[in-house]
């Protein structure tokens, strides 16, 4: 008798071994990078659905899993799940060896054995260690055994958003970059190949239970570190999906909402919220490109109720989207570091395909403090893109040609014109301390730099027009002073001394007699050789080594015909339809 119980426990003991080595395989319902924000899911979700379980995955994340079962109970039982909204649709199967330790049930060991424990036979306390002759129950090895037909057919039953999923994670490693539309043509069938060769598998072209399982893993670790989760701003009027793990809400600034980088992410966000229209929106399409948030290299997108701007340098790379919504504009801004191309990628994709403007909400056009706290160097809390320096300059032609100092343009990774036109040096001369600057467009100036024919006589006033305080005047401002001597310190012919308090940034700027003839250029007021001059003292290139200059570059000075004085107020309307406001930009 004894022979016989012993006999059949051993088949039992048989058969639930192979059961549990068939239960291997578990439904992953999400992944969380610390283990306290895992366990807070793992409780939620146990509270509505049976059978779950935590574990350390072997990437040091930590899964929230349902099982185990076999392939074919998961399959089915995350169908249900999916239908009956308990997980999120992109929950995906994968086997035990994608875990190192169980953390949820306390004490649990669903990795040693993935069955229930064998029952043993009524008046026997025998277990598979304790018995002779019977076999150890080991922890199972799981083998991806799946032929390519059946991955076809387990594939066939994916939900649309399972198979989007795979495209976007073939997309992010870089093995596909077809459309993310779920359907599976040569071109994701190639991808498929090529990810499995990768990996050193059999490139079929078709992703078993197991393979799916491998690669989504690794693609949510990524989403898992981005914290992509939906954000309702109702002062803003505003609802998308923000990586909010790293960003969290700062301010309120109008026409912006900062969000600004946690957890050392360099990664920010600005939702865009104001009352207007078109001229609104046009508006602050030329502002936002003045920020230092929208490098310079990059595409400018406008239509009339909308806009894009992208920016990259070797910092920072932008993306700002705004549009026309109900009597006001909304928008947003994501700021990433550079060099995160693909991590980048998968925020900005996320945030362009939730932004939702929620009608009747939107920030006031002065918000607490920030209403206070205002400067010129600011634009709501962001840094206005400045130049490296600014000088002055003056056009010397019809079609734009302006001519300036060679300080003003040395050393420049690019120069403008009042801080809108590109400009180009076409020619210069060291010597004489002149550079010649054609826009990248043409432009019809007011009015150009008609010269002197003869120099005036010393003691006579002059006055010098130029940017003195760096562009922060909108008009040139005019100096004045006295041509003290004809010529320069060493007797160069080229060169006028004058008695004048200039600022730096008034070299380049043109130097008037009074009938609003131009004398001369101002230079700087350090030299080549590196000496400053004393205060009230200045110089500028004489007229006529300018109009030499000029011909030689293929432009024509103007002779003046001017005879009578003008008056102060005369004078300045002249200067300002000449002067320009050159700026070096790094």
């Amino acid at each position: 008798m004894k022979q016989v119980a012993t006999a059949l426990f051993t088949v039992a003991a048989l058969l639930w071994a192979g059961i549990a080595a068939a239960q291997s395989t578990f439904i992953q319902v999400e992944a969380r990078p610390d283990l306290n924000a895992a366990q807070e899911s793992v409780r939620a979700i146990a509270g509505i659905v049976r059978q779950v379980k935590g574990f350390r995955m072997a990437s040091g994340w930590y899964g929230v899993a349902i099982g185990p079962f076999t392939e074919e109970e998961a399959i089915d039982r995350m169908q249900r799940l999916k239908l009956d909204g308990l997980i999120p649709a992109d929950a995906f199967l994968t086997d035990a060896s994608a875990y190192t330790q169980q953390f949820y049930p306390v004490g649990g060991s669903a990795l040693a054995g993935t069955a229930p424990e064998a029952p043993s036979l009524q008046g026997e306390t025998a277990t598979a260690s304790n018995q002779p002759g019977i076999p150890v129950i080991s922890e199972p090895t799981v083998t991806d055994t799946e032929t390519p037909q059946q991955a076809a057919r387990s594939e066939a039953i994916l939900p649309r958003e399972d198979k989007l999923q795979l495209q976007r994670a073939l997309q992010w490693f870089g093995f596909y970059n077809g459309a993310i539309d779920a359907a599976f043509g040569p071109g994701t069938r190639a991808s498929m190949a090529a990810w499995q060769e990768d990996q050193g598998l059999d490139p079929t072209g078709i992703l078993t239970t197991v393979q799916r399982g491998m690669l989504l893993d690794e693609y949510r670790s990524v989403l898992s570190s981005l914290g992509l989760t939906q954000r309702i701003d109702d002062v803003a009027g505003i609802q998308m999906t923000m990586p909010l793990a790293m960003v969290e809400f700062d301010r309120y600034e109008p026409p912006f909402a900062h969000y600004e980088a946690i957890n050392n992410s360099g990664v920010s966000v600005l939702l865009i919220s104001q009352t207007g229209d078109e001229a609104t929106l046009l508006g602050l399409y030329d502002i936002m490109q003045t920020l230092e948030i929208v490098p310079l290299n990059g595409n400018r997108n406008r239509s009339a109720n909308s806009f894009t701007l992208t920016g990259e340098n070797d910092r920072i790379r932008s993306y700002t989207y705004a549009v026309l919504s109900g009597g006001a504009v909304k928008g947003f801004t994501l700021i990433w570091p550079a060099g995160e191309d693909r991590r980048y990628n998968v925020a900005l994709q996320a945030m362009r395909d939730s932004f939702a403007p929620i009608s009747g909400a939107v920030l006031p056009d002065a918000f607490g403090d920030a209403a206070l706290d205002q400067s010129v160097d600011l634009f709501a809390g962001l840094e206005i893109r400045a130049p490296e320096s600014t000088r002055s300059g003056f056009y010397v032609d019809g079609s734009g040609t302006v001519l300036t100092t060679t300080e003003a343009v040395d050393g420049c990774g690019r120069i403008t014109l009042e801080e809108v036109y590109d400009a180009a040096v076409t020619a210069r001369d060291d010597t004489l301390g002149l550079a010649l600057l054609r826009p990248s467009q043409t432009l019809a100036p007011l009015g150009y730099a008609r010269f002197q024919g003869h120099s005036p006589r010393l003691q006579t006033e002059v006055a010098v027009s130029g940017y003195s305080y760096e562009g922060v005047l909108s008009s040139p401002t005019l100096t004045y002073g006295t041509l003290a001597a004809a010529r320069g310190l060493q007797g160069e012919e080229t060169m006028k001394r004058l008695a004048l308090n200039a600022t730096p940034s008034d070299a380049g700027g043109p130097v008037f007699d009074t009938t609003g003839a131009v004398l001369g250029m101002l230079l700087p007021e350090e030299n080549p050789d590196g000496k400053r001059l004393p205060e009230g003292v200045s110089f500028a290139t004489d007229g006529l080594a300018i109009a030499e200059f000029l011909s030689n570059s293929g432009v024509t000075a103007s002779a003046s015909d001017n005879s009578g004085a003008l008056s102060s107020e005369d004078l300045a309307q002249l200067a300002s339809t000449m002067t320009v406001l050159v700026s070096c930009w790094d």
